[in-house]
This record gives C-alpha cells, structure tokens and sequence, in this order.
C-alpha cells in the first residue's frame, strides 16, 4: 500500500458527533431546570454554533469565546435567563460520555493500525477530544490526536498540519493521507498542505467546492479497499 500515515478526522467521520452532540445538549438543559422547548433550542444552537466554528477557522474569534457564546447567543435568542458559562462546562463535560461510533470506525482503524500509524486530526477541544477517543473505544487503534487548541491553528491553515506531520513518526507527504468529511477543512487543508485526501462523504453530497479529494467514499468499509487500489494506479 502507497500510504502509511492515516490523519483522520474525527467528529462526523469517526465518530457521530450529531448523534452525540444532541444528547449531551438535552442532558445539559436538564440540568439547568429547562425540560420543555429543548427541540427548538437545539436548531437554533446548531446554527449559532456552525457560524462560530467557521469563525474560529478563520482566526475571527477564540475557541474559549466560542464555547460560552454558543449558549449565550442561543438563550439569548429565547429569551432564557439560563447562564451560559454553566451550560458551556456542563455539556462539555456530557460529551465524552455520549459517543457514538459511524459504522465502520473501528473496523477501518484497526486495520489500517495493522498497516501503519493512524492519527487524529481535529478542530476540537484538546481534554474533551481525547475524553471522547478513550470512551469511543478506538485509543488502541491510535498513535497520536492533534487538536487545534494544542496547535495554536485550526484546519485548513497549513500550520495546523505541520504540527500534527511533527507528532508522527516519521512523515513523508507521499506516504500520508487525510481521510474527513469536511471539503472545507480536511480537504482543503490537505491540498494546501501537499498531501493525499479522502472525502468521506455518506450523504453522497455534490463537490462545488475548489477543495479536490484524491478520492471519496461513501461508508468507511470502502476506505482500505481504495486505498489498496490507489497503490496499483
């Protein structure tokens, strides 16, 4: 096989951070006292916190700013006296116990462990991702989690994959490839940088990005299967 460094990301392409994202957010509305409205609540969060992470991507505001202003912004949008700094702690806290595995993540993981050195590439909170990778049952599979918080820079900036290319042992553009579900960021980021890319793409959504994938794929069983034929071309 042509590569032997695998960066993956991990939320929406290891693991199912939807999934979990909305159960840690109902948790964490519980316990602030708020039972009703939860639903609509969460709609709103989910749109306030994706304009907050394309901030952070581009440098325009901090992650510790978006991690409280993502509830203010929404309470504030319901008109709720909740205090946002509390929900901040308490969901952070719930996510490393509400994760769920896409189907095939483990299964890619180990075998391509068995291959050569898989690692984590994310935009996340350091202390929670690595919270989340432990409880996801993949840590065995793993060599190394690079995180944006850890790094300083966010993917796409090129700057983000020279920190993670200096955690692996060794690195070799030719030999590496980023395996995500983001054009924007993985992808993106993978060709500023040099490097191979596989777009996991399960929604089988249309590329109108300038973003180009050496590959995609619509479930993770696919991924070593292309990788192997890949290496024939």
């Amino acid at each position: 096989m042509k590569h032997t460094l695998f960066l993956f990301d991990l939320d929406d392409t290891l693991l199912d951070f939807r999934a979990s994202e909305k159960l840690s957010f109902v948790r964490t509305m519980q316990a602030l006292g708020l039972h009703e409205r939860v639903d609509g609540l969460f709609t709103d969060y989910q749109v306030i916190n994706t304009e907050l992470w394309r901030k952070f991507e581009t440098g325009a505001v901090s992650k510790d700013f978006l991690k409280v202003e993502r509830f203010r912004a929404t309470f504030a949008r319901h008109g709720l006296g909740l205090d946002p700094e509390a929900a901040s702690l308490l969901y952070l806290d719930s996510l490393p116990d509400t994760v769920v595995l896409i189907d095939g993540a483990r299964e890619v993981c180990v075998a391509l462990a068995a291959i050569g050195e898989v690692g984590i590439i994310t935009n996340g909170v350091d202390t929670i991702q690595n919270r989340r990778i432990t409880s996801s049952g993949l840590g065995d599979c793993i060599s190394f989690v690079a995180t944006s918080e850890a790094c300083g820079h966010a993917k796409p900036d090129v700057r983000f994959f020279e920190y993670a290319a200096d955690m692996a042992r060794p690195f070799v553009k030719e030999a590496a490839i980023i395996i995500g579900d983001r054009l924007d960021a993985d992808i993106l980021g993978a060709n500023r940088y040099g490097i191979d890319s596989c777009w996991f793409n399960p929604a089988r959504l249309a590329n109108t990005s300038l973003a180009i994938p050496t590959f995609e794929v619509a479930s993770l069983h696919d991924i070593v299967p292309a990788l192997k034929a890949l290496a024939l071309v």
